[in-house]
């Protein structure tokens, strides 16, 4: 049986209730669950507990975060779960400090991560999918969904994990297609984490 930690990254506002996040997690969940998965929650907003959080990622395999696009990143209190858990987690329970050592300090800079397993990153988005990838849309100048997520993808590579395929829900809140967003969802689950972690 596979082990599995979904992380709600989401952050409530009155204009967005999380009410797509959670949908898509109880999604995956239920199809994670067919799959023979063990299945683990953390909603980054909700009290956690730091040591408890580091057991959660070191028992599981793979890690789904799914979070909203807040402001280019992700919401403040995900990133306080990072700051909180994450900055625990290297002082050698989930990486070796930074990767290097004093014989070689120049070396290895961020592959000190202790932890073996994969990682999935889902966003929802209030952009267009034609936003990215696009050098003619001049406010991402061309760059991709995953240029985006840069900084998430190195916080999980720091830690050892490996990447699995990004998952985008576009144009959320502007001009939203949330069942063709949930059949996609369900492909990208099936395929991408059931299939490849």
């Amino acid at each position: 049986m596979k082990k599995i930690l979904i992380i709600n990254g989401h952050q409530y506002y009155p204009f967005a209730e999380g009410k797509l996040n959670n949908a898509l997690i109880e999604k995956a969940s239920t199809w994670l669950e067919e799959a023979d998965y063990e299945i683990k929650f953390t909603a980054s907003e909700k009290e956690y507990d730091v040591e408890e959080e580091m057991e959660k990622f070191l028992w599981a395999d793979v890690v789904l975060l799914q979070t909203p696009l807040n402001w280019m990143g992700v919401t403040w209190s995900f990133k306080k779960y990072m700051d909180d858990v994450l900055t625990a987690g290297i002082m050698g329970k989930m990486s070796q400090g930074d990767g290097r050592t004093a014989e070689n300090p120049k070396q290895n800079y961020g592959l000190g991560g202790l932890l073996k397993g994969k990682y999935m990153i889902s966003v929802t988005a209030n952009a267009p999918k034609e936003a990215f990838n696009n050098p003619e849309e001049k406010f991402f100048n061309g760059i991709s969904e995953d240029d985006l997520m840069l900084p998430m993808h190195l916080n999980f590579k720091w830690f050892g994990l490996e990447p699995l395929e990004t998952f985008f829900a576009y144009d959320v809140m502007k001009n939203p297609e949330v069942e063709n967003d949930f059949v996609r969802f369900e492909k990208h689950i099936k395929e991408e984490l059931i299939q490849k972690a």
